[in-house]
């Protein structure tokens, strides 16, 4: 029997055999080579597509979007019954695209509530006033919000998808305190998946480390993209890969408790090559501009060939050998550009290239030598889960259940001033230390007075940030509030409380 085959259940050892052939290949349902494509992932032996499907602006009509969903599922599942496809429901809802759905009856019965004839409403989607916006960040804590996501959540699970990648999670639930509503939704798709999916189970991820309340995880496992430090002395854009954070613990949606849950890494995208950068900046500077003045996936499709496959080579054992419990999605089909112009620009794809995929990167070979291989060749050389531990380990706050992270740094353009990088979310040196009460706090002197900014990061990442100049987590570098120094020498006292994301900053003479 495959240690692939599960029905109702999921042990970590059959989930662990799927994230250790586990790939990205997303919007493979648009993809214009498919019968290629799925040629080079059966031949690669990957097991799990990641992002196979789902909108982040909706490109073509809803009906259609799952008809083709469903095409794609058919077809796969026809090469290889035991892949699991993944879908996304992310962390953006446009207003064309909400307001064009019709409500369908199931939704209404499934949260309770008298049957409507109408279309969801963008404006119940969102907090505060929304009029003029046709972008916007959802709120999971409205109702028309979790309605939204569980019509979606089914419409996929009905074209056999098994698996949900749910975006930066951290971002639309800012007003979900203890995490009740999106545990709500998680918890009625995996109802419906128990009934309804192919093999009666659907598992989640999300760009996380933790989303553990009350002891138990909401998700099946944490996911996040890699991070990066530039290396300046070998000519090219070359860079290194650095340990950021890792799983947290908790209670499995399977019922057993987990010293670290399963953890992916990807090559992420969120906008291509910024040509900008690449004309403007200097070679020093663009080292320090994201990946090399891009973003994972458009700064590795632009190595030469024989570059990509080594990265490759070096990300699949770095990950082995760094974090006990990851594992890497291989890219087999990632977009080279925003998300918000999906379907009208290029794609890396590790196909190899031929007549059948022209645009083929050609990291076929490699992908399945790799997967082929194995992580336990490299499993044992391994540095101990522990080497990640943090101050806070497995505890939770009182009042909601919702665990604290292990790993909360302060960062910003006043970090050099301490003796660490600008910007560095994941910097030890201001790594900022638990004291209690679901509190971080650091002190550090500031030698020259002037203007700077910071900002406080989760887990060490970009992910889920929040600042004073904030009234809700964002992800990146642009929402860090001003720290003005008004003498040399001055002692800054910042503190941190999770739950409420208020920031205080003490200055002393």
């Amino acid at each position: 029997m495959s240690k692939g085959c599960f029905d109702g259940s999921m042990p970590r050892d059959v989930l662990e055999y799927y994230l250790s052939h586990a790939s990205t290949a997303q919007w493979l349902y648009l993809s214009e080579t498919l019968d290629d494509d799925i040629r080079a992932i059966v031949n690669a032996g990957v097991k799990f597509l990641g992002r196979a499907s789902g909108i982040w602006k909706g490109e073509m009509p809803e009906d259609e979007h799952f008809e083709k969903s469903l095409a794609l599922a058919e077809k796969v599942h026809k090469a290889d019954p035991e892949i699991i496809l993944q879908a996304c429901i992310f962390e953006a809802l446009y207003r064309d695209d909400v307001e064009n759905v019709r409500i369908p009856r199931f939704v209404f019965e499934a949260f309770s509530l008298p049957f409507e004839e109408r279309c969801f409403d963008f404006d119940k989607c969102v907090s505060g006033n929304a009029e003029g916006y046709g972008f916007h960040m959802p709120d999971i804590s409205k109702t028309e919000t979790q309605m939204w996501f569980y019509y979606r959540g089914v419409r996929y699970i009905d074209c056999g998808f098994e698996a949900f990648h749910m975006g930066q999670i951290h971002l639309y639930t800012f007003n979900d305190r203890g995490y009740k509503a999106i545990g709500k939704v998680i918890g009625m798709l995996r109802e419906y998946g128990k009934k309804n999916a192919r093999r009666h189970k659907v598992i989640f991820d999300a760009h996380s480390h933790l989303l553990v309340v009350n002891g138990k995880s909401l998700l099946d496992y944490n996911a996040m993209p890699l991070t990066r430090f530039p290396v300046l002395d070998r000519g090219g854009e070359k860079l290194v890969l650095v340990r950021e954070g890792k799983s947290g613990g908790g209670i499995s949606p399977e019922g057993v408790y987990e010293k670290a849950l399963p953890f992916l890494y990807e090559y992420d995208n969120w906008g291509g090559r910024d040509e900008w950068a690449q004309e403007n900046l200097t070679y020093e500077q663009r080292a320090w501009s994201q990946w090399w003045g891009g973003d994972q996936i458009s700064w590795f499709a632009h190595q030469n060939e024989e570059d990509r496959n080594s990265f490759l080579d070096y990300t699949f054992k770095w990950t082995a050998i760094n974090n006990p419990d990851a594992f890497f999605a291989f890219p087999v089909r990632r977009p080279l550009g925003s998300g918000e112009v999906v379907g009208k620009y290029p794609y890396y794809q590790f196909n190899t290239r031929s007549s059948s995929c022209e645009n083929g990167y050609s990291q076929e070979a490699t992908v399945k030598r790799l997967l082929e291989e194995g992580y336990e060749k490299y499993r044992k050389y391994a540095n101990p889960s522990d080497i990640l531990d943090f101050g806070g380990k497995d505890v939770d706050d009182s009042e909601t259940g919702v665990r604290l992270p292990e790993k909360v740094v302060l960062y910003g353009s006043f970090q050099p001033y301490v003796g660490a990088v600008a910007d560095d979310s994941n910097s030890e040196i201001t790594r900022m230390y638990y004291i209690g009460d679901g509190k971080y706090s650091l002190s550090f002197i500031m030698p020259y007075k002037g203007e700077y900014d910071f900002a406080v990061s989760t887990w060490g990442t970009l992910s889920a940030c929040v600042s004073p100049a904030r009234p809700y987590a964002f992800s990146g570098t642009g929402g860090k509030a001003k720290l003005i120094i008004p003498e040399d020498n001055t002692v800054v006292k910042v503190t941190f409380t999770y739950m409420t994301n208020e920031v205080t900053t003490e200055l002393i003479q």
